[in-house]
């Protein structure tokens, strides 16, 4: 039989592929985002154009996808025996730390573009693949620890503001740029970090680390943060990977997290058997000195969530701009207009607090204090019910693993976990509150919004009150509520009616529970937009 009836024959039938939405193309993502767009433009800052375009490649989804497909392993000794402490990850992850790094998500804050720029960048990059920004923002955030000790800054941060990816096991001194990490939470305290039992005996003009962190992000950084006992009390300092003469410092991998998200990114368990180290800021003030970097990973996890929750709609509105139901195009069906319209306006909320949030610490206006908590405590937890919705906007086609939703689900609930979850959130707004410049520079702001909108005078009522430990989730929630109207009355008119109708209104309990005003117009401003 001639090959050519032979593969006829043998061939599968095959059908037309109708009514399914085309491949999402190169994406320009700050052009189709009028929020981060309106929000910079607030804030003075220009937006990132080129990682914008950069970030929003077709290949860039897809070496997310590789990256979170290939995890990273661990290979803890060569095959002679000897420790090696390595991590091994696909080069698909190597290429978005390049673009990340090089994007400046970590170095744009310490040039010049401020923390609002920083955080738009920190946001988009999210949007490639959440997993590689978690070194990204460590780096960022290390600064103003590292500035506790000029010595050690002089060394370092020219490499954080390098935005150069260099992954070498070298000493700092050879390198081209540098990530660092954190490893601050032991087995027996988590949160509770006064609990903590790993030793620093002070040797030389240095220390000797000896004990072992229960989550350590990152740990093929070139140096990390980390809290230890000295003889003064809970002290921070910075332990290298390498130490000048090239050898390994005393830093030994256990294993790797099996987590439920974010795997293109390794976190592991570590144990320091000797480690050298470099004290950072005054022994027993190991707190005091890495607060300041706390609160810029706090700021992260608000841009990342809002970051997270815009992927996941920008999949949401790509399917539904095409696909057809009932003799109309999904987005055409009042229904998923409004559960869209809904989705979009979280999301403008989102960037316009995160944004805000970015403004006020680069102002060092104290309400900063109170603003990076709140909205914390407020967007990440937002960011889990606005994915899955998303998710089901797709119907089955949004729960099977070659659509990025279970990718976007699962990492969902992180940034409501890192850096402090629900409650030590809530309460960390308390204790800024007894700060009487926060606090005045909070009943500033309220006074300053009243009278902007009837609905949100009664909403601003709700904040005139003395929060205790009983109530502090829900004043939390008040004064995000509160933030992110402030933020939007500054902009689009239509938004700012929006929100004050579908969150400070009467709304439902979920996305698509109240018709929103100019639902379309909402949409318009999120709709993805080809590079």
């Amino acid at each position: 039989m001639p090959d050519g009836d032979a593969g006829r024959r043998l061939a599968p039938m095959n059908h037309e592929v109708t009514n399914q939405p085309p491949p999402l193309p190169d994406l320009d993502l700050c052009a189709g985002d009028a929020a981060l767009r309106d929000a910079l433009d607030r804030a003075g800052t220009a937006p990132p154009v080129d990682l914008g375009r950069a970030a929003g490649r077709a290949e860039v989804a897809d070496r997310a996808r590789l990256a979170n497909e290939n995890p990273p392993k661990l290979r803890s000794h060569d095959r002679y025996g000897h420790r090696i402490d390595e991590v091994e990850f696909h080069p698909a992850y190597h290429d978005l730390m390049r673009l990340g790094l090089e994007g400046r998500v970590a170095s744009a804050a310490w040039d010049g573009e401020g923390r609002a720029g920083h955080l738009a960048r920190l946001y988009l990059m999210t949007q490639a693949d959440a997993g590689v920004v978690c070194p990204m923002s460590m780096t960022h955030a290390s600064v103003p620890a590292l500035r506790a000790d000029a010595r050690v800054a002089a060394v370092w941060e020219p490499l954080v503001r390098a935005a150069q990816y260099d992954p070498r096991r070298l000493p700092v001194a050879q390198k081209a740029g540098v990530t660092l990490g954190m490893a601050m939470t032991e087995k027996q305290g988590g949160s509770d970090v006064r609990a903590n039992t790993t030793r620093a005996r002070r040797q030389g003009g240095d220390y000797v680390l000896d004990g072992h962190k229960w989550f350590c992000s990152a740990p093929m950084s070139d140096a990390f943060l980390t809290l230890a006992q000295a003889e003064g009390g809970l002290t921070c300092f910075l332990v290298p990977r390498v130490l000048p003469d090239g050898g390994r410092n005393g830093m030994h991998i256990q294993r790797l997290k099996d987590k439920l998200g974010d795997r293109s990114n390794a976190s592991s368990e570590i144990e320091y058997h000797g480690a050298l180290a470099q004290r950072l800021g005054d022994e027993g003030r190991g707190i005091a000195t890495i607060i300041a970097m706390v609160q810029e990973t706090r700021a992260d996890c608000v841009a990342g969530s809002a970051g997270g929750m815009r992927a996941a709609v920008t999949q949401a509105l790509w399917h539904v701009s095409h696909r057809r139901a009932f003799q109309k195009t999904l987005i055409d069906q009042p229904a998923m207009l409004a559960v869209m319209a809904d989705l979009c306006l979280e999301v403008e909320a989102a960037v316009a607090l995160a944004i805000r949030c970015g403004a006020l610490m680069d102002a060092g206006d104290p309400l900063a204090r109170v603003a990076v908590p709140a909205a914390k405590y407020w967007v990440c937890k937002r960011q889990t019910g606005v994915v899955h919705e998303a998710l089901e906007a797709h119907g089955g086609a949004g729960y099977v693993e070659e659509a990025p939703m279970g990718r976007l689900f699962r990492a969902a609930p992180l940034n409501a976990v890192w850096e402090g979850s629900g409650n030590v959130i809530a309460l960390d707004l308390l204790r800024a509150l007894r700060d009487d410049a926060a606090r005045q520079a909070l009943a500033a702001a309220v006074a300053g919004a009243r009278g902007l909108d009837a609905r949100l005078d009664v909403h601003l009522r709700r904040l005139d009150v003395h929060p205790d430990e009983t109530t502090a989730r829900r004043f939390a929630e008040d004064v995000a509520l509160a933030m992110q109207a402030i933020a939007l009355s500054q902009g689009d008119g239509a938004i700012f009616d929006a929100f004050c109708a579908g969150r400070l209104g009467d709304r439902g309990l979920a996305y698509g529970g109240v018709v929103l005003p100019d639902a379309r117009h909402l949409i318009d401003r999120a709709m993805p937009r080809a590079a």
